[in-house]
């Protein structure tokens, strides 16, 4: 299998050594904007670079992976789709809803496949989560805490073109909600602080340094998700179920970064997690693996276009609550399921 690997940075540089490595791709094509960088990585793993996106599409792969900058992922999903070849991408599908449902459109048109990148469907964590709650295990579940936070804020500049707390962070959190329950969200009350840095004053019209929402699923369950851009003790991410029966937490180990104030509570962690690629490296691998059986025709798509609009509508229902001070139903949202 030959794979055409779109964006060389950091996520591009994890999928492209995991591809470079698996026993069913043969060779990968790169290319990135920064011809230097996408010539670095080649060669560190004997892969082959490609002049531009063009080559991608005329040289001959079996699929693609998209890791490139987030304007350019509705085109490159769209060309993908025209070139009759299943895609792998990053989140999120393009920088708008608008942008999403076109993108969407030119899949559904072809009748490619296109997996989305939300790797925490593959987080041992959350799996274990996800069949207490199927399994009856919880009972009747009531309540569900969530939450993201970053140990040190992106650049300033990121704030402006990432889309916002919600879409661009938050987002994770609300597809595992829908995927680890198995129920829709029905209605979003959301809002958000610029507290902190100067940096997030400025762009309080386009992003928050933190936020919060709480959201009711369609069967009564609650759910607070909270979203932080600066966490200073860690990279810190968690859901926590509760039902009638148990709770389970996933993500609460010796690394995460929590100290408690009681006498015989646990100790900090000596060596708390300090980012997203350190603390999911090993979904980010079984994802990228997922994608490979796909296209090999060996499982069905665990994660498509349509599961990672449900999860941007939520998301936006989040921004628009944020914006006017009030709660915001999903069925104001387009995109819903019929």
């Amino acid at each position: 299998m030959r794979i055409g690997l779109i964006g060389a940075g950091r996520i591009g540089t994890i999928h492209a050594t995991t591809l470079s490595r698996h026993r069913d791709v043969g060779s990968l094509i790169i290319t990135d904007v920064d011809t230097a960088r996408a010539h670095d990585l080649a060669d560190r793993l004997g892969e082959t670079v490609a002049p531009g996106v063009d080559e991608i599409f005329t040289w001959g792969v079996d699929a693609v992976v998209i890791t490139a900058a987030t304007s350019a992922h509705g085109e490159l999903i769209g060309r993908a789709a025209r070139s009759g070849l299943p895609v792998f991408c990053e989140k999120p599908i393009a920088v708008d809803m608008q942008g999403t449902l076109n993108a969407l459109a030119e899949v559904d048109a072809a009748g490619t496949v296109l997996q989305m990148g939300f790797q925490r469907r593959f987080d041992s964590g959350y799996v274990t989560a996800r069949e207490a709650v199927r399994s009856g295990r919880l009972g009747r579940l009531h309540t569900v805490r969530a939450l993201s936070a970053d140990q040190a804020p992106p650049p300033a500049g990121y704030l402006t073109v990432s889309g916002g707390i919600f879409r661009d962070c938050m987002i994770h959190d609300l597809d595992a909600v829908r995927w680890v329950t198995g129920r829709e969200v029905v209605t979003a009350y959301a809002t958000g602080s610029d507290a902190g840095n100067p940096m997030f004053r400025e762009a309080h019209a386009f992003d928050c340094a933190t936020a919060a929402a709480v959201l009711t699923l369609e069967d009564g369950t609650l759910v607070t998700t909270t979203a932080a851009r600066v966490n200073g003790a860690g990279y810190d991410v968690r859901m926590e179920l509760a039902g009638e029966l148990d709770t389970v937490v996933v993500g609460l180990d010796d690394r995460t970064p929590v100290a408690s104030t009681e006498p015989a509570g646990p100790p900090p962690a000596d060596k708390p997690w300090t980012g997203f690629l350190e603390r999911f490296a090993a979904a980010y691998e079984a994802e990228v693996a997922a994608f490979v059986e796909v296209v090999r025709g060996e499982r069905a798509n665990p994660c498509d276009g349509r599961e990672a609009l449900q999860a941007l509508r939520v998301a936006e229902a989040c921004e628009l609550s944020r914006r006017e001070h009030r709660p915001v139903n999903l069925g104001e949202i387009p995109g819903g399921r019929d």
